[in-house]
């Protein structure tokens, strides 16, 4: 029996998948994502409603400042995450990937705990299987890949233990 999770994916998915989604979303849902983690004291995330979820914490490629990106992530075993870089199939890739390709080692935030990772490219030799367990998770995603008309940038994000570290 379908979890009410699952329903409200099932409803919820193809939404993100319109023209009118993708145009608004860029917009919209970081600052609604901001804004529920002020209220929550960053324990709650408007997306982790629907997906796992998680905030990236990366140094700018270009700046070197402090930078934090709202992501869903799919869990891949032994504490490991992946993310895509799909940008509401956006033309262009995020800023978080060229700021991972510079400074591979970040932290994130998974349930209001900190933790050290360190991010790789998935090899394209891998790239099918990540896009299956991340389809299992919300189903078309990868439709954002054939979108863009780019090859999205996958990366696994692999903790890095430490004295001071939690666990996702």
């Amino acid at each position: 029996m379908p979890t009410v999770q699952q329903v409200v994916r099932s409803v919820i998915a193809p939404i993100t998948r319109t023209r009118l989604f993708r145009a608004i979303g860029p917009a919209l849902l970081p600052p609604a994502e901001r804004l529920v983690a002020w209220l929550t004291g960053g324990r709650v995330q408007l997306s982790g409603l629907l997906v796992p979820s998680l905030v990236l914490h990366t140094v700018g490629a270009k700046s070197g400042e402090p930078r934090e990106t709202y992501l869903m992530y799919t869990p891949d075993g032994r504490g490991r995450a992946i993310v895509a870089g799909t940008t509401f199939a956006q033309e262009r890739h995020p800023a978080w990937t060229y700021n991972l390709l510079a400074h591979p080692d970040a932290s994130i935030t998974v349930r209001g705990r900190r933790l050290h990772v360190r991010a790789s490219r998935i090899p394209d030799d891998e790239r099918d299987a990540a896009w299956a367990r991340i389809e299992a998770q919300w189903p078309g995603y990868r439709g954002y890949e054939r979108d863009s008309g780019r090859i999205v940038r996958l990366f696994r994000l692999q903790p890095v233990t430490g004295p001071h570290d939690a666990s996702m």
